[in-house]
């Protein structure tokens, strides 16, 4: 590299040797500043050399910050800079007379040539932009992704650490919608069949006794009326009586069988900016009571419903990283308890956390539950109930069977705003009544079917069908 018009530029006639030293008395004046030329900046990238000569012979160098720049003289007219770390500092020259020749700004920088292969290699077609502004690199233009942006910036990291400023911003989308169904099926099965026997031997005889049903002296007194105990629970008893002189005796045959489907459907949709947190609940908050000091309560509020947070971060184009939250909860009366006299209900809650990775529009079941409970229990009189044939009227038999059936399903999709009137409210085609129609017809509200939009096709859904577990 060859520094032009520097003797050009100098101002001929000014020198050291030729200033007045100062004393007092003497104006500020007569002190001047030598510049007898300046050259343009000379940049040079940090742990690299660059090689300099000048128009004129000099016999003397000298730079302001070692700590910056180092400098040796290859010749009387060649010079050696090595950028050491960034910054900016000042090379001199002078001739052999002493007279200063000129004044070189040496500006060291990072190696941006270097780092904008780098870059051009590692993130092919993003548009980044490489500058350097005082000891630093500066970063800017659009970039696909949140991830290629940090990967910049870890890769500019290496070349002027701490020092690395963003001005790069990402394009594309960046808006998730998580649609997640929460579906479940229980299906219950319960059959029971048990047999009492009564008797009573007569104010003769003086003996009476039963089984079962029958074994406490109101449920018997009414059997030998003819009356079904109160203390049957089954959907069917038949009783059946005989004489045998004065000796009495009933029989009570109860059953019971029920069958129970129940399907849980849930969706609950939440869009939220990549990188940002969404929360979702439909349900409510409980009150449960908690003990203080000195006897005291405060009441605490549990929500319950349909929960759901997660938070979307856009990983490349439409890679998406879920980190996601979702339960369902109910209050179960079932398995309350009494605490100081405060009725506390307990919870069936469903949960699951998990982080996924996907792609625009596909789906994850992140979360399958199938349980089966089975309960069998026979109760008999002892001895009398293993006789053949006979011994099931001293016999019961309870037979229970639960099965549940979980799953949950996410799907993610990229998502852009779009004008409020391309939008369908489940409300938007069910308008208010005219007066005739209410008077005259009875009807409550009217009904557009033929409006386009989402709303308009859940109307046209089909719901009949059979749903959940196959029942023999």
């Amino acid at each position: 590299m060859k520094i032009d018009n520097w003797i050009k530029a100098a101002l001929l006639g000014l020198s050291l040797a030729s200033m007045p030293v100062m004393t007092p008395g003497v104006s500020a004046e007569t002190l001047r500043v030598v510049k007898k030329g300046t050259a343009s900046t000379l940049a040079v990238p940090m742990n690299r050399a660059v090689v300099v000569e000048s128009d004129e012979p000099f016999s003397e160098l000298s730079i302001a910050n070692p700590g910056i720049a180092d400098i040796s003289s290859l010749s009387d007219r060649t010079i050696y800079v090595l950028g050491k770390s960034p910054g900016l500092t000042t090379l001199t020259l002078f001739d052999a007379t002493g007279r200063l020749i000129t004044n070189v700004t040496v500006h060291v920088a990072p190696d941006t040539a270097e780092f904008k292969e780098r870059l051009r290699q590692i993130l092919p077609g993003e548009r980044i932009e490489v500058r350097t502004a005082n000891d630093g690199i500066v970063l800017s233009g659009n970039v696909s992704s949140a991830q290629h942006l940090q990967r910049a910036l870890d890769l500019a990291e290496r070349y002027a650490p701490e020092r690395v400023s963003n001005l790069m911003a990402v394009s594309g989308v960046q808006q998730v919608m998580l649609k997640v169904r929460f579906a479940e099926m229980q299906r219950t099965v319960s059959k029971s069949l048990s047999a009492s026997l009564g008797f009573n031997g007569g104010n003769n005889v003086g003996v009476n006794g039963g089984i079962g049903t029958l074994n406490n002296q109101p449920a018997l007194t009414n059997s030998l009326a003819g009356n079904i105990p109160v203390s049957n629970d089954n959907v069917g008893a038949i009783l059946f009586g005989f004489n045998a002189g004065s000796m009495q005796v009933n029989l009570l045959l109860e059953a019971l069988e029920q069958k129970g489907v129940v399907r849980t459907l849930a969706e609950p949709n939440l869009s939220a900016l990549s990188g940002q947190e969404a929360t979702f609940l439909a349900g409510g908050e409980y009150p449960i009571p908690v003990a203080q000091k000195d006897g005291l309560f405060s009441i605490e509020y549990k929500p319950f419903g349909i929960e759901l947070g997660f938070i979307p971060r856009v990983v490349d184009s439409d890679v998406i990283n879920l980190e996601l939250n979702a339960a369902v909860s109910a209050i179960d009366p079932s398995n309350s308890v009494t605490i100081n006299g405060f009725s506390v209900d307990a919870f069936q809650r469903r949960e699951t956390s998990t982080t996924v990775e996907m792609r625009d529009g596909e789906s994850f079941a992140i979360a399958g539950l199938i349980e089966d409970q089975f309960l069998d229990n026979a109760a008999q009189m002892p001895w009398l109930g293993d006789v053949p044939v006979l011994g099931a009227l001293f016999r019961s038999a309870d037979y229970q069977r639960s099965q549940t059936e979980l799953v949950i399903i996410v799907t993610a999709h990229l998502v852009t705003p779009t004008r409020g009137e391309a939008l369908a409210l489940p409300t938007d085609r069910v308008k208010p009544p005219r007066e005739n129609d209410l008077f005259l017809f009875g009807r409550i509200s009217s009904t557009d079917r033929g409006q386009a939009g989402a709303a308009s096709e859940v109307a046209k859904q089909d719901f009949s069908g059979s749903y959940g577990y196959v029942m023999d």
